[in-house]
């Protein structure tokens, strides 16, 4: 599995996940900006996604849903907020309604991805900043920590072209 850590800081609002791949941050940049890469890793297994929209530039964004087992479908967004291909991307994330609006009543998180180059590949380290405790419990108790960890475990098949 490619996730070697993930931390919870209540203080600085914060849950930040850690991936070591098997590709340069270019290759891994693709899956990130190819809608159909993402679906193949944004969401854990038993929830697949499935992106109807995907615009990777400052003040684009994205609409998706994830499919559960019994058909059910959770949607969601993305604003992207600033890109620096091949090292960062930071952007909103958040909940949608049936209509694909973002949903009000649900946190907006907001995202901070970065690709540093090892002598391996590639360590994606992927920080979700919460605005309260509350919601990052709330999302917490949701599932986010095994979901993103489970998602994550998907790139080394993905980067290694299977």
């Amino acid at each position: 599995m490619s996730v070697v850590s993930s931390t919870q800081d209540l203080e600085a609002l914060t849950f930040t996940i850690v991936a070591e791949l098997a590709a340069p941050p270019t290759r891994v940049w693709q899956v990130w900006s190819d809608p159909r890469q993402l679906e193949r890793w944004w969401g854990p297994p038993t929830w697949p996604a499935t992106f109807e929209e995907h615009d990777l530039v400052v003040g684009g964004g994205s609409r998706y849903y994830m499919t559960g087992p019994k058909g059910e479908k959770a949607r969601g967004w993305w604003r992207f907020l600033s890109l620096d291909e091949p090292r960062t991307l930071e952007f909103e994330d958040g909940f949608s309604d049936d209509s694909g609006e973002p949903n009000p009543a649900m946190p907006t998180v907001r995202g901070l991805v970065e690709l540093e180059e090892t002598a391996a590949g590639t360590r994606m380290t992927v920080t979700s900043h919460f605005a309260t405790v509350e919601q990052m419990e709330q999302l917490v108790e949701m599932g986010m920590v095994e979901g993103m960890t489970l998602a994550m475990g998907q790139l080394d098949q993905l980067l290694a072209g299977v």
